[in-house]
């Protein structure tokens, strides 16, 4: 089954206030292989860590690495999922489970990181 590349616009709300200089643009860029149930749940688990935490402040692309081998390749993708954080700086890289929140959060600077090592 072919899926073609998916992409979520931050809404107009959401634009207008990056004009306006107020709230970072997060720029993400998901890797899933097929319609698997993994890429389903990190599709999803992605999506919900954005509307609950980004809300009209981020870009989401969804890259299935069976339909574009050449952008995997490109971003050194070697594992799906693979999430890239590109904006804001420094560029971030999670692969595996996405449906650990507080993982994402604390590595795209939204919570910050505990004591422990990671």
């Amino acid at each position: 089954m072919k899926r073609a590349t998916r992409t979520t616009r931050t809404s107009r709300t959401g634009a207008l206030l990056m004009a306006a200089g107020r709230a970072p643009r997060y720029v993400f860029r998901l890797y899933v292989s097929g319609t698997t149930p993994r890429s389903t749940r990190a599709i999803q688990s992605l999506r919900k860590i954005c509307e609950e935490h980004l809300t009209g402040q981020y870009d989401l692309e969804v890259v299935d690495i069976y339909q574009q081998p050449g952008r995997a390749r490109d971003d050194q993708v070697i594992a799906a999922p693979t999430l890239i954080k590109s904006l804001p700086l420094p560029l971030r890289r999670f692969i595996g489970d996405i449906s650990e929140s507080e993982r994402i959060l604390t590595g795209i600077g939204l919570r910050p990181a505990t004591g422990g090592a990671s």
